[in-house]
């Protein structure tokens, strides 16, 4: 996902291109998803954008803007893979492989949603692309200069860089402190600090030494100095590079992190140090262990005691999370209860010792399947049908219990020869008489 130094890029190339210049022409194709989603269409984009001259450019972390002769302004964000192309320049971002992305001859562009084309000669071109359809484009009607008090980038937290004067340390504490999610989390939630996403949240993490799965308020004011610090050096000197991967320091992680699940990756530092990836807040989070050590609790085990009064909030969350566990599994309980009991309350079949031994020997262990085979078949037999059958309804263990009082005299002694056992309840006919002998009652007809 483009992060703040790629939108520094973006906002770089349309400044170059298009601002100071008129909208000649204008192209956007309705999506519902890309306009739809945020309160207009394709056509009114359009029509609000057409003939208008471009005066400035703006951005706000992971947002940039236009800035019209006259409202509305469009603001953008690229969501997962948008991104604005330039007619006949090699605009593109960096991509996994840390190279950037050459500019494709067609134009305009595949994938496109919004064209611009400016007046003059040469004309100028750039066009809005997102294939994966989670970018937004929307209209503020507002004067230039309230963009950042209006939805949805005053609900966004301060820019690092450029708002240094209100993401300060001790605006970066005050936050940490109120919350109780891994810091990796709180990195990444626009609210609290604007333009972070994976890939600067992990490179901020590994300079600052702070494992991304420990929670946010167990840190200590000279470590969130540190983090502070960590996030300004990081974010700065990625905007400066205008995203481009190839002027990043050789040290940084984002230089060697490309290589999980690669044939023949080392996946390690030039100092040596390894690199591997976990997951956290459902992010794939890539981490140097020698570093990033975790000096306080993690995700799961922190108890409310040890979350104290700054992070009672969390705490609670935790406790109820527990406690809805702790239903889950006296509810299992529970029914491992009932079915105990109605197990007791089966009648118990009358095995001889012999025929016990017999039934214990059919356990399923190999050294003694030779033994079980040994032993007679009218034995196994009995041994079979006389077992209760599970969850049987009330009428039918009433037929059990019954059958149970009619006792019948099994011949012994004769080898091999089968006897009649009774057979197991089933849902049988109104009057099985002529089929069994039997009553539904299990009494013998006379």
């Amino acid at each position: 996902m483009p992060e703040i130094a790629e939108i520094a890029r973006a906002v770089h190339n349309l400044k170059r291109t298009i601002v100071g210049k008129t909208l000649a022409k204008v192209t956007a194709v309705d999506d519902a998803n890309i306009f739809g989603k945020v309160g207009t269409s394709g056509a009114a984009v359009q029509k609000a954008l057409s003939g208008k001259k471009v005066l400035d450019a703006g951005r706000q972390g992971k947002y940039f803007w236009l800035i019209l002769s006259s409202p509305p302004h469009p603001v953008f964000h690229f969501g997962m893979a948008g991104w604005f192309h330039v007619r006949g320049d090699k605009s593109g971002h960096y991509r996994q492989n840390g190279s950037d992305v050459e500019e494709d001859p067609e134009w305009p562009p595949k994938w496109s949603k919004l064209t611009l084309e400016t007046d003059g000669s040469p004309s100028e071109a750039a066009a809005f692309t997102d294939k994966r359809r989670f970018a937004r484009i929307r209209l503020v009607d507002c004067v230039a200069e309230d963009i950042r008090k209006t939805s949805p980038l005053k609900e966004n937290g301060p820019d690092p860089v450029l708002d240094k004067d209100i993401f300060t340390a001790e605006y970066l504490e005050a936050k940490m402190r109120k919350k109780h999610v891994p810091i990796k989390a709180l990195l990444l939630d626009q609210a609290n600090i604007s333009g972070i996403g994976n890939w600067v949240g992990d490179e901020v993490l590994y300079h600052a030494k702070f494992h991304p799965e420990q929670y946010s308020d167990t840190f200590s004011t000279e470590q969130i100095q540190k983090l502070h610090s960590s996030i300004y050096y990081v974010c700065s000197t990625a905007i400066d590079a205008l995203a481009d991967s190839s002027k990043f320091p050789d040290d940084w992680l984002f230089k060697h992190r490309w290589g999980k699940g690669k044939k023949d990756s080392t996946n390690t530092l030039p100092n040596g140090a390894k690199i591997t990836h976990i997951t956290v807040g459902g992010r794939t989070s890539a981490i140097v262990p020698s570093v990033q050590k975790k000096t306080g609790p993690v995700a799961g085990d922190l108890k409310k005691e040890d979350a104290g009064s700054d992070g009672e909030e969390g705490a609670k969350k935790t406790k109820a999370k527990r406690a809805t566990k702790s239903k889950k599994a006296a509810a299992k309980e529970e029914n491992e209860d009932y079915e105990s009991a109605l197990e007791k309350e089966m009648p118990k079949p009358s095995v001889s010792k012999t025929k016990a031994k017999s039934a214990a020997a059919k356990k399923p262990t190999k050294g003694k399947k030779a033994a079980v085979k040994e032993e007679s078949e009218d034995e196994a037999s009995a041994v079979e049908e006389e077992k209760p059958k599970p969850n049987v309804s009330k009428k039918r263990k009433a037929a059990v219990v019954d059958e149970e009082e009619v006792k019948t005299e099994e011949p012994s002694g004769v080898k091999g020869k089968k006897t009649k056992s009774t057979p197991a309840v089933k849902d049988e006919p109104a009057d099985d008489t002529a089929t069994t002998g039997r009553r539904r009652s299990g009494r013998v007809k006379k």
